[in-house]
């Protein structure tokens, strides 16, 4: 229930905490699942306190119970072991503090370890958290390798040393946190977002030795599992030896055996890649020395051709073909021109002689009016009409004087008398004669 309170009428601390005391004891008997981290088993008490700790979470609450109570499972409990706990709540109003009254403990035993850790990978497989597709790549050569292992330990020592073996220039940084135990999750889960926030860490490694189930727990934790799925670096999984199989091992990138496969799938050999460069120099090396000794046999063959022997040889042929075929061009267009010629001398002889100028040259004129018309019949011709006489040689001007008769015959230049005016003659203008 809400309670009514003011800064004029607050509650003492008795009060509150007798509330709380209140709120908790209608909790009931629960069932409590965590890891020992603190027992406490004075000779002579009654009672043992322990502390039982959340690993995934890194919250803690103390456990009280009889001695009784524990000496049933003292064999098989000790720290850093998995228990399920039926405990009451209790609140001790005078120091503020919750704690847990244990009933019953029970371990947790392999067995069931395996099974909840065998429900866990079937929920995340469905979430696609182990889905091939969402695999990175490692890089070929990491300049910066982040390892995530233990302080002084031995899977540390393996995977620098063979890294350091096999590229002596490549660099690590190290993260040296617990990995086993209450405080292992927490501590590495933040170790690995650490080095993927990192901007020069190609490549992250998390490494531990070998272990039994439980000690690998922090391993199969879902929290550092989602952890490693959301990274942008790349992840290796180097946890134990081949027959441990952690859940950090589906969701890693690249999963290694052990530390030293490890160092050994992310560091290459400089041994080796300087083999394998000689080895496709060499080919290379081959591959073009053929290709040349391939092409210069194409060239000799070109060049043992005939045509590429005498060149001219082709050109001197074709010469004599042009010069015979430009003869005879010749020959045919001299016969059309010939052929020709003569047409069009014949043809100018009849032009000759069926032209005006031909019959002018026989005595005739042609007499043409000012506007050019030419006189046909002399009633085309007026009284003292100027005409214009055309003749072989030239043209003059000629004036009408009398009319002109039916029967008159065309006046030729030169043949009227002088003062001798008669019908049907013309007088000459230009000479001043009749």
């Amino acid at each position: 229930m809400a309670l009514n309170t003011s800064a004029d009428a607050p509650l003492p601390v008795g009060e509150v905490s007798r509330l709380i005391g209140g709120w908790i004891d209608r909790l009931g008997a629960i069932w409590v699942e965590g890891q020992i981290t603190q027992l406490s088993r004075r000779p002579g008490a009654g009672v043992v306190f322990m502390t039982l700790r959340d690993p995934s979470h890194d919250i803690s609450v103390s456990v009280t119970c009889y001695r009784q109570v524990f000496d049933a499972v003292a064999d098989v409990v000790s720290e850093g072991a998995r228990v399920v706990v039926r405990a009451k709540p209790e609140w001790y109003e005078r120091r503020g503090q919750l704690s847990l009254r244990a009933a019953e403990i029970k371990p947790v035993g392999v067995g069931e370890l395996l099974a909840r850790i065998e429900q866990l990978k079937k929920s995340l497989a469905a979430e696609g958290l182990f889905s091939p597709e969402r695999k990175k790549t490692l890089p070929f050569l990491p300049q910066l390798i982040g390892l995530v292992t233990g302080r002084a330990s031995a899977a540390e020592r393996d995977v620098l040393e063979n890294a350091r073996h096999r590229w002596p220039a490549v660099r690590f940084e190290v993260r040296n946190v617990p990995v086993q135990g209450v405080h292992a999750v927490p501590q590495v889960v933040q170790a690995v977002k650490d080095l993927d926030a990192h901007g020069e860490v190609d490549v992250i490694i998390v490494a531990r030795g070998g272990g039994s189930v439980e000690d690998l727990l922090p391993f199969s934790d879902e929290q550092l599992v989602r952890a490693v799925a959301s990274c942008r670096t790349p992840v290796v999984s180097a946890i134990g030896h081949e027959p441990d199989n952690p859940l950090l091992d589906h969701v890693a990138d690249l999963r290694a055996s052990t530390p030293t496969d490890a160092a050994k799938k992310v560091v290459p050999d400089v041994g080796e890649e300087y083999e394998r460069v000689q080895w496709l120099r060499d080919r290379a090396r081959r591959s073009i020395d053929a290709f040349l000794e391939r092409e210069t046999r194409g060239l000799a063959h070109a060049l043992g051709r005939p045509a590429m022997e005498h060149p001219h040889r082709m050109v001197e042929e074709r010469e004599e073909q042009i010069a015979a075929l430009v003869d005879r061009s010749r020959r045919t267009l001299g016969h059309l021109l010939d052929r020709a010629g003569s047409e069009l001398t014949h043809t100018h002889a009849r032009v000759v002689a069926l032209s005006p100028a031909a019959t002018l040259q026989r005595g005739y004129a042609v007499l043409q009016k000012p506007d050019g018309t030419v006189v046909r019949a002399p009633a085309e011709v007026a009284a003292d009409e100027e005409l214009r006489a055309r003749v072989a040689e030239g043209d003059f001007t000629v004036r009408a004087v009398a009319a002109a008769q039916p029967t008159a015959e065309a006046v030729q230049p030169g043949t009227a008398q002088p003062g001798a005016a008669r019908p049907g003659t013309v007088q000459n203008s230009d000479n001043g004669e009749n």
